[in-house]
C-alpha cells in the first residue's frame, strides 16, 4: 500500500559576477533582508506535490518491485493520496512468498529495497523505518514528510508435502476486519500486541479515534473508516450517519466531514446501515464519492437486502463483502472460536473470506487461541485491500 504527500522548494541562487553597481540593488538587498527576518518569525510553508506525481511514483515503485521480486510474489498498489486529505500517503503491499532458507529470503528482500531504494533516489525521496509486527515496513518522505508506506509481507508456501492438512490451499486468504474502535484506547493496544495483518476499522468522532488510526498505521495495520449508516432496528445511531434521502452533495460532504476526522483511511465499510445499504438510491450517491477519493468498499452485510455490493461493482469501486458469519454475535469464546474455526474453513472452500467482528475481550482471546493455526492450516491471513475487486 502506498500513500504520499511531498513539498517542493526551490533554493535561490546568487550570482557576483558583476562589479557594476545596478540601481535598485541596494532596495533588493533591504527588501531580501526584510524577507530574511520575517522567515525567522513564520516558518515557510512549501506546496506539496499534486497527488498524481504521487501516483505516478508509486507506479515506478511498483514496476521495481514486480521486476526485483522473486515470482508468485503479490504486490498490491493503494493510490490513496488525495489533496482531501493532506496526510495521506500511498501504499505498496509487498506479499513475499518463501519457502527457501532465511539467508535466501534475506536476499531477496535486500534485492527488493535496492530497487525500490533507487526510484526513491532519482525522485529525491528519503527513507525512514518503522516498526511492523508482520513483515518490513517502512516510509519514504520528502523534505520529511511522508509520501509513501511501504509494506513487505513474509510468508511461505504450503503444500501437501510440507504438511499442510489435506484438501487445503495453500492460496486461501482470510481478512479479518475489528469494527467499532474509536471509543477504546485499551482495546485498541490489545489488537495491537496480536501479530497478524488485522484490518482496523475505525469509527469518526469517538474520543479516541484519531488517537486510535495514527497508532494503527504507524504500526502497520490497514485502516478503514467504519462508516454509520442507517438501521432498520432499534439501534443505538451515531450523532451523525448517511441515511435514505439524502442529496449527492449532502452524502459527500459528510463523508469528507469523516475523512478529516480519520484521514488516511484505505477503504470503507459500513457500520450498522440495514436500512441505508438496502437503498439503492442513498447506495448510488455513496459509491462515486468513494471512487473519487480512491477508496475501496466492503460490505457488512448488516441485512440480506443489501445492495452495497452491486452497485459498488456497477460504479467501478474496487469492493468486497463479509462472506463469512460475523465472528461475535455471541460475545463469549467457544462461540467465537467456532465462528473462527467456520471462517478458516470458509476462506479453504471459497479461495478467500472477509470475516467481521469487534474488540470484544473474548474475541481478542479466541484470536489469540486459533489464529496461531490459520497457517498450518493452508490459509494466509491478509488485509482487507487484498481481497477486494
Amino acid at each position: 500500500m502506498v500513500r504520499a504527500a511531498v513539498w517542493i522548494g526551490t533554493k535561490p541562487s546568487i550570482s557576483s559576477n558583476s562589479k557594476k553597481y545596478h540601481p535598485g540593488l541596494g532596495l533588493l538587498v533591504i527588501f531580501s533582508l526584510i524577507s530574511a527576518s520575517s522567515a525567522g518569525c513564520k516558518k515557510a510553508e512549501l506546496p506539496r506535490i499534486a497527488p498524481s506525481k504521487i501516483h505516478a511514483i508509486t507506479r515506478e515503485l511498483a514496476d521495481a518491485a514486480r521486476s526485483s521480486a522473486p515470482s508468485g510474489s503479490d504486490i498490491r498498489v493503494g493510490l490513496q493520496a488525495s489533496s482531501a486529505s493532506p496526510d495521506s500517503t500511498d501504499h505498496l503491499d509487498i506479499n513475499l512468498l518463501s519457502n527457501g532458507p532465511d539467508s535466501a529470503t534475506r536476499s531477496q528482500i535486500a534485492k527488493i529495497q535496492q530497487s525500490l531504494g533507487a526510484v526513491a533516489t532519482r525522485n529525491g525521496l528519503t527513507e525512514q523505518p518503522s516498526d511492523s509486527r508482520e513483515g518490513i515496513l517502512f516510509f519514504y518522505l520528502k523534505a520529511g514528510v511522508p509520501t509513501h508506506a511501504i509494506h513487505i509481507h513474509i510468508g511461505s508456501r504450503l503444500s501437501q508435502q510440507s504438511g499442510s492438512p489435506p484438501g487445503s490451499s495453500s492460496t486461501a486468504r482470510l481478512a479479518i476486519i475489528l469494527d467499532d474502535l474509536g471509543s477504546d484506547s485499551s482495546a485498541a493496544e490489545a489488537i495491537f500486541a496480536l501479530p497478524y495483518p488485522l484490518t482496523i476499522s475505525v469509527l469518526p468522532h469517538h474520543e479516541h479515534s484519531v488517537e486510535i488510526a495514527n497508532k494503527a498505521r504507524s504500526r502497520g495495520y490497514q485502516v478503514l473508516l467504519h462508516i454509520p449508516m442507517q438501521s432498520v432496528a432499534n439501534e443505538r445511531p451515531e450523532a451523525q450517519e448517511l441515511h435514505p434521502g439524502m442529496s449527492a452533495e449532502a452524502v459527500s460532504n459528510l463523508v469528507d466531514q469523516f475523512l478529516q476526522e480519520i484521514p488516511g483511511v484505505v477503504g470503507v465499510n459500513n457500520h450498522q446501515g440495514s436500512q441505508a445499504t438496502s437503498d439503492s438510491d442513498l447506495m448510488s450517491e455513496l459509491m462515486p464519492v468513494l471512487r473519487d477519493r480512491h477508496l475501496f468498499y466492503v460490505d457488512s452485510r448488516t441485512t440480506a437486502a443489501t445492495v452495497a455490493y452491486d452497485t459498488a461493482q456497477r460504479a467501478g469501486v474496487p469492493s468486497s463483502f463479509r462472506n463469512v458469519p460475523f465472528l461475535d454475535d455471541v460475545a463469549e469464546v467457544a462461540a467465537v472460536r467456532k465462528q473462527l474455526e467456520l471462517a478458516l474453513r470458509g476462506a479453504r472452500e471459497k479461495g478467500e473470506a472477509i470475516a467481521i467482528g469487534h474488540p470484544h475481550p473474548a474475541t481478542l482471546r479466541a484470536l489469540r487461541e486459533v489464529l496461531p493455526k490459520a497457517q498450518t492450516q493452508g490459509v494466509r491471513l491478509v488485509f482487507a485491500s487484498e481481497l477486494v475487486h
